[in-house]
């Protein structure tokens, strides 16, 4: 199993494919304190104006604020808006 994912790793590296799109790892991209884009996500866990937590692949992503809205979802991404205080990350063991 290790040297598949060493070869795999190193075939990645060769077609320079960023890791969030070979792997489930999310990427979280914020614009300003208004906008944040979370690709690779699993799923919603608890949305309200004020706190929004997302499932992904590694952990929990918690974000607080206000206003805060789910403008656009699709399978892969999803984009929050609103004014966003803080951002954290509860990681699965």
């Amino acid at each position: 199993m290790r040297k598949r994912k060493k070869v795999q790793s190193r075939f990645e590296r060769v077609l320079e494919i960023p890791k969030e799109i070979s792997s489930n790892e999310p990427k979280i991209t914020i614009m300003g304190f208004n906008e944040m884009l979370i690709e690779n996500y699993k799923g919603i866990l608890e949305y309200q104006e004020f706190y929004i937590r997302i499932n992904t692949y590694i952990g929990i992503i918690n974000i607080n604020g206000f206003n805060l809205n789910l403008t656009e979802m699709t399978s892969d991404d999803i984009m929050i808006t609103g004014k966003i205080e803080t951002v954290d990350f509860e990681e699965i063991e």
